[in-house]
This record gives C-alpha cells, structure tokens and sequence, in this order.
C-alpha cells in the first residue's frame, strides 16, 4: 500500500535528541526550545513565539488571551478540524459558521461582515492548505469592527500573503508539527503573538498559570499562582527532534513542492476538460506543496475513487466532514446559514498521497487516477 502519509527524518534528530539528553533539561523551554522560537521569531518576524504542545494548545492559549467568555461568538469556517472551533467553545464561545470561498477553500471575506452581531468577540482564519486567505480584507473589517483576529496556520509554516508569513498577519498566530505536516516533531505546535501586550500573560498561561519563567530567569525568589492556565509547553526532547526539521525546512518545503507540480501537472488536462478541478493558489500567496487534492464530480464518484485507488494500493482520503453537520454542533444548537460552498467540497474532495520518497511511484498514481476518471 502507498500510504498517504510517511513522516520524513532528516537524520539529525537521535543527535539532537542525545544532545538534549546530556544537557539533562527535559521539560522544556531549554537548549532546543530556544533555538526553536528564534528560528520562528526570524522566519515571521513576530513579537513572540512560544513552543507548545501542539497546535491545539496554541488555539486554546489564543482562546484566553482573547478573554472569551460564555456567549461570546466566534466567527469561523465549517471547513475546517475540531480543534479550531474547540478552543474556543471549551471557554464558553460560540461558533458562528461562514461559508468558504469555491477557488481557494478558504473562509469568504465576503461573508464575515454580515456575521458580526454585538456579541462577536474574534475571527478566526483557516489558511487552507498554506493558501492564504484574504488577509487584508480581513484585517480591514476586524479592525472596523475592533475584533481580534487568529490565524489556524496549521498548514501556514513558511507560507505567505503577499509575501508575508502566515502566522504573522494577526493578532495571534498557531502551527502545527503534527507528523502529517510538513515540518514534524511528532506532536507539537507554536503560538505567534504578534502584539507585544499579550506576551507576558502568555508565557504565565502557557506555565500553568504561574510564573516560573520569571523564577527560572532570577526576576523573583520563588514563583507562584498567577492565573489560569495549562500544561501547553512543548518538551524538550520534542525540540530537539523539531529543531532538526526547521534546519531543513528550505529543502524539505522545495522537495514537497516540486511533488506538487508534479501532481499540478498531470491532472491538468482533465482539468481543461472540466472533469475535475485542482488546488487553486493566488499569484500572492506562496504555499509549501502540504496538501494535493482533487474535487471530483459529486460524493459518490469521490467516494468510487478512493475505494478504487485502494485497490490499487494507494491510500486516498477525504477532508474535514463540516463541523456544523457535526452531532456536538447540533447539540450546541448553533445558528448558521446555509453553507453550501462548505457541503459541496466536503462531499467532492479527495486528497492524494504527498510525502518525500513518493517520487518514483507518482507516475503510477497519476495514471491509475486517470484509469478510473476514464
């Protein structure tokens, strides 16, 4: 089976590892840790970047720098994982849904205007794919309207909006080093905070509410509860093995790229002939080749043509089932309007296997990928 996934190794994260060993700092915010956030705080040039655990806690340390309370709406795609509406619905938030946009699957700036009653407190961003959504836009209405904005840059790691990155382009900013992204370290994320009034309360919230990073630096004699907060920061050993892959971020983003035009290319005659359609990318913004995907006629021909790659042995899946159409929203008994740009590209998308290695066998998905829509 050609898996749709296969974390990519560089080869130095056991010597990363093995060097954090010796210098028996574990927990977190040493050695890696540091060279980590530094590489991030160039990359963006963002006031802060802090590891975290992963890019849920990145979200939910968002959550609370924004002071979502109960009743508080959130404006936010359907289109989209669990995580990004979660942060905020397990503060008291409420989710209002929007629909996206049929080129670039992102959320319709359009459409978040009309969204915002007195009780709207943020609007959260999903740049899908690492394809940015229409930051200036948004900017523009959330600034109108004093409302924060927070980017699920997820799939944004060296991405960019009119060559700015993504994660920078917000108040707050979340990754992901889950090992189906691009850059790995297993499980683990980071918060870009891209306003300096919100640094100190983060490092507290991200300490579990207390101020130990002050107590570590010799700032105070003893460190203590300051307010709420969680276990969000990342382990060192997890920097470690992360700190391998941002040095090769450069080579692994072009290696992942070039696969994607490889895929670009070979379904652009079907896409001339209007049998399907491929990922969309704006001339100003730059992705880094995450995600591949086809949208196919209707569900059940995409639903066909997963069933048939696998007899072929290639692993194909679909995306995001809406979270709107999801039993807890329904208990939730969320008010939204109709979503059908969200509905019709759940039902009609379909992923194709992207990782590094796969080279030599994307003539053989290609063609058996042309085979069935034959």
């Amino acid at each position: 089976m050609i898996p749709f996934n296969k974390p990519y190794m560089t080869g130095n994260e056991i010597e990363n590892i093995s060097q954090a060993y010796l210098k028996k700092q574990l927990a977190g915010d040493g050695y890696f840790t540091n060279k980590c956030e530094y590489w991030l705080d160039r990359l963006t040039g963002t006031k802060k970047s802090l590891l975290t655990n992963s890019c849920t806690s990145a979200l939910e340390i968002a959550s609370i720098l924004a002071n979502i309370q109960k009743g508080d709406e959130i404006i936010l795609p359907s289109f989209t994982f669990v995580s990004t509406a979660n942060s905020f619905v397990i503060r008291g938030g409420k989710p209002v849904f929007v629909d996206i946009r049929k080129d670039t699957l992102n959320i319709d700036e359009s459409l978040i205007e009309p969204a915002i009653t007195d009780k709207t407190k943020a609007i959260i961003v999903v740049h899908y794919a690492g394809v940015a959504c229409e930051m200036e836009k948004i900017n523009s209405i959330a600034k109108k309207h004093n409302l924060l904005v927070i980017e699920d840059s997820a799939h944004g790691v060296c991405c960019y909006y009119k060559g700015l990155p993504l994660g920078s382009l917000g108040d707050f900013g979340c990754y992901s080093f889950h090992e189906t992204k691009n850059l790995i370290s297993g499980h683990g994320g980071a918060l870009l905070i891209n306003n300096s009034q919100y640094i100190d309360r983060a490092e507290i919230i991200r300490e579990r509410g207390t101020n130990r990073k002050e107590f570590s630096e010799g700032k105070v004699d003893k460190y203590s509860w300051n307010d709420i907060g969680s276990s969000y920061m990342q382990g060192e050993l997890v920097a470690a093995f992360l700190w391998a892959q941002l040095e090769a971020a450069k080579s692994i983003n072009s290696k992942r790229i070039a696969i994607w035009n490889i895929y670009k290319e070979g379904f652009k005659g079907l896409e001339k002939k209007g049998v399907l359609r491929t990922p969309y990318v704006p001339t100003y913004c730059k992705h880094s080749g995450h995600i591949f995907y086809l949208i196919l006629k209707d569900q059940k021909m995409r639903n066909s043509f997963i069933s048939k790659m696998k007899e072929q042995s290639i692993s194909c899946l679909f995306h995001y089932i809406p979270l709107h159409e999801s039993s807890y929203a329904k208990k939730l008994n969320l008010d939204h309007n109709e979503l059908p740009i969200t509905k019709s590209i759940s039902n009609r998308i379909v992923r194709l296997p992207l990782w590094l290695g796969i080279e030599d066998k994307l003539d053989y998905i290609i063609t058996k990928a042309h085979e069935f829509i034959k």
